[in-house]
């Protein structure tokens, strides 16, 4: 139950309250209702040979307000549920940020587009680290980061829902500064953890990446050049400075001076700041690039210079799901992984 036993709200739970926003203006105050039912949740997983169990961690159940005062009853609440997954057998992988920041840093100021949430962030992590370390092993600090810049910022169709077309924001230069300061505050938990926990905890922390796989429509070098870009846009505006300490050379060169610089330390910090990545892969697309022109909106989808396609001479890149962005392309699962491997190591 979202607000139960001190949880303080996030910015979804502010956005879902947005008449329009939400389809049949659901407010996800009671959903699935793990915080009761979290034992026959997890009984299920075992008794379908699960042997594992990812999880999200509600920042602003453990610091209502973001930062400060500790809500007891919420740390409990996961106490509990990891000690009851450890008792029958199953391990806990445990997610820092779920898109769910706390709502009060959104209103003190302004959330992610603000450098201050990286040091939030950081203390909030390190409380985890420490309160649940002895038993949690495998960390995620984000959760899809590239959604939440994207989606939060760029389209304004997730929350805190802000966008050129939206009541406020610009997607032209928002995205790529929450994306920066997001990675930042991956990189400034991750040291918290390596230096202050893993050497007695023996832990791994990573970071949780979406990623769509993108196929050239045809051979043409212009369509290969697209699928390449979308690829970097994408799991690259990531995973590319987490591992080699800068952005996409694509990503540079289109973005130029709207694109946040790293400074030296940041380099030192970012670089190589995981031991594992995990991929959220949903589906495939075709690709085929698509210059901007006189009329094009300048944003973070409009600098990728591309259009996606659904079908090639007629046929389906593979049978589509419920939602409408969904194609179910097993042979893209396969490219992803092994992209991801080769090119990042």
């Amino acid at each position: 139950m979202a607000l139960k036993d001190g949880r303080g709200p996030s910015i979804w739970d502010a956005f879902v309250k947005i008449p329009g926003e939400i389809a049949n203006n659901a407010t996800a105050d009671v959903t699935v209702d793990e915080y009761h039912r979290y034992k026959e949740d997890v009984n299920i997983m075992k008794t379908m040979g699960f042997d594992a169990y990812r999880f999200s961690i509600s920042w602003s159940r453990i610091f209502p307000n973001g930062t400060g005062k500790v809500n007891r009853k919420g740390v409990a609440y996961y106490n509990r549920l990891i000690n009851y997954m450890l008792k029958i057998g199953i391990t806990p992988y445990a997610n820092l940020y779920h898109y769910d920041l706390p709502e009060e840093l959104e209103l003190q100021y302004g959330g992610l587009l603000n450098r201050k949430v990286e040091k939030a962030f950081a203390d909030y992590a390190d409380f985890c680290f420490r309160t649940f370390g002895d038993r949690v092993k495998n960390w995620m600090t984000f959760n899809e980061p590239r959604v939440v810049a994207a989606l939060g910022y760029d389209d304004g169709r997730f929350a805190p829902g802000r966008c050129t077309k939206c009541k406020e924001g610009n997607s032209a230069t928002e995205p790529y500064i929450v994306a920066h300061h997001l990675i930042l505050s991956h990189a400034a938990a991750v040291q918290r953890y390596r230096q202050k926990y893993q050497p007695t905890q023996k832990g791994r922390i990573g970071i949780l990446l979406d990623f769509v796989w993108y196929e050239a429509l045809t051979n043409s070098i212009a369509d290969q050049a697209a699928a390449q870009r979308s690829r970097d846009f994408h799991i690259g505006w990531f995973l590319h400075p987490i591992i080699y300490g800068e952005y996409p050379i694509s990503v540079q060169e289109i973005v130029k001076e709207r694109l946040p610089k790293f400074t030296a330390d940041e380099v030192k910090m970012v670089k190589g700041s995981i031991d594992y990545v995990g991929v959220n892969q949903y589906t495939a697309y075709y690709v085929r690039d698509q210059q901007p022109n006189a009329t094009t909106l300048l944003s973070y989808s409009s600098d990728w210079r591309a259009q996606f396609v659904y079908e090639r001479r007629g046929v389906p890149i593979g049978p589509r799901a419920n939602s409408d962005w969904l194609y179910i392309v097993p042979w893209g699962l396969y490219k992803a992984v092994t992209y991801v491997k080769e090119k990042y190591g």
